[in-house]
């Protein structure tokens, strides 16, 4: 039997074994999404407890809490912090299969040099050592990146955010990890949200640009686009409900958008249109800007109303949604590709019954403009799990060029989440390990150590240039 998460933990032969130890482990991260808070590192914050930097905004966490029947209130509400760890102890110690128990497991290890197992028993124990290496400096934010090995962070940003937390990182000649701006419009494209004509008077009021119209609203994004540029943001950022193209006239999109700025009720198709012609400007924007765009689709947001009343959004109550035509997913790159206005994309889904349909569509649209122009985005959310990342490894490699592949991400609002790397890496390790030792790739590790490397670390810095 082997033990539980050792320095083999997850690689099966002795090919994996040497393609992790001796290429994979040693590289640094590029964490090209994530949703951390960049003040908290330009201010390198220093947290009080474990359950503040663990718990803290993490709805992996609270959905099996909730799952484990904890009450709200050791979840998002108003308990001790201590009680809301120890409820949490009990309910990680019966996640048997969950990837949180591995990473949370993983992270006691690599930060706090704990090597035992978090449970009901161990809780007292596990709290007073994770706090007294908390208050050190050592586990303030800008060092745990540090230690992580991390290069390159890439946030979550809103057109409309000054960036000023950016700029402060960035004139830090004692931090030397690159924090990078993503943008991300979704509000500016979202007109059927009720908060939408607020949205745009914030957007008028930081770009200078009054917005009677969409030609008004392009100026004032290319404003902001212009604005970000030039505090180094390289990549953009998408959430779809799926990647649509229902293509109108520029005649159509004006009367569309006047028909929103007067408060008139649109209809199902008029909101498509709009978001049709949004995602065609904004990429073209992208391609002109060498950004990469990112398109994130497949969830079913807010399900649990009562829920989404009382916490907001982003609390643990999204699904995957099943609704996802290839087809208009094909038509939209296509009218970008016609037009050589095609960015750099990579396109997630949160449905893995989407992995066959991506491999095959992003396949019609490489060239030599880019080793893996279009990219298959890495397991994600619901499938950021160990057999989720072999079913889309395994499917774009069947289907594409896994070589190309820019590897993990950590989608993550946790500054102890970095080990999400290891763990991608360990499975990258093992399912080329089995393919070699099953006779389907041959021993050749120069080939290998390449491949592995360039998964890892190498792709992604190049990919997007940093």
């Amino acid at each position: 039997m082997k033990q539980f998460l050792d320095h083999n933990f997850l690689l099966s032969t002795e090919t994996a074994r040497k393609l992790y130890h001796d290429y994979a482990s040693k590289l640094p991260i590029i964490d090209y999404h994530c949703h951390i808070n960049p003040r908290e590192i330009a201010e390198n914050r220093k947290f009080d407890n474990i359950t503040q930097v663990w718990l803290g905004g993490d709805h992996y966490k609270w959905r099996l809490m909730r799952a484990n029947g904890v009450d709200e209130k050791y979840i998002t509400g108003d308990a001790p912090d201590k009680e809301k760890f120890f409820k949490w102890a009990e309910t990680l110690s019966k996640s048997i299969g969950n990837p949180v128990y591995h990473w949370s497991h993983l992270e006691l290890q690599r930060y706090f040099d704990y090597h035992g197992i978090l449970n009901k028993d161990t809780a007292e124990e596990v709290w007073n050592l994770c706090n007294e290496k908390l208050a050190d400096s050592s586990l303030q934010v800008k060092n745990i990146i540090k230690k992580s090995n991390v290069e390159v962070i890439c946030t979550t940003d809103d057109p409309v955010d000054t960036l000023e937390w950016h700029e402060k990182i960035a004139a830090d000649p004692d931090f030397d990890v690159k924090v990078y701006p993503a943008w991300r419009p979704d509000k500016a494209m979202n007109l059927e949200k009720p908060e939408y004509l607020d949205y745009l008077n914030k957007l008028e009021s930081v770009s200078g640009i009054g917005i009677d119209s969409f030609k008004d609203l392009k100026l004032a994004l290319q404003n902001r686009m212009e604005y970000f540029k030039k505090r180094n943001c390289k990549v953009s950022d998408h959430a779809l409900d799926y990647i649509m193209y229902e293509p109108a006239s520029d005649e159509e999109i004006e009367t569309i958008f006047t028909k929103r700025l007067e408060n008139k009720e649109l209809t199902q198709k008029e909101i498509l249109q709009f978001k049709t012609a949004f995602m065609l400007f904004v990429s073209e924007e992208y391609h002109k800007n060498d950004w990469v765009l990112q398109l994130h689709y497949g969830a079913k947001r807010d399900n649990n109303t009562p829920a989404y009343r009382s916490l907001g959004p982003d609390t643990g109550y999204d699904c995957i949604n099943n609704y996802a035509p290839s087809a208009q997913m094909a038509d939209f790159l296509n009218a970008l590709h016609s037009k050589n206005a095609l960015p750099k994309t990579i396109i997630y889904s949160l449905n893995p019954t989407d992995n066959a349909a991506i491999d095959s569509v992003i396949g019609c649209f490489q060239d030599s403009t880019a080793v893996g122009k279009l990219q298959h985005g890495s397991a994600w959310w619901f499938n950021d799990h160990k057999e989720g990342m072999i079913r889309h490894m395994t499917s774009l490699a069947n289907l594409g060029f896994l070589a190309s592949f820019v590897g993990m991400l950590t989608d993550s609002r946790s500054f102890l989440s970095y080990p999400r790397h290891e763990y991608f890496r360990r499975i990258l390790c093992d399912l080329f390990g089995k393919w070699v030792e099953n006779g389907e790739y041959p021993q050749d590790y120069n080939t290998l150590s390449e491949l592995v490397s360039d998964i890892s670390y190498h792709n992604a810095k190049r990919y997007f240039n940093f």
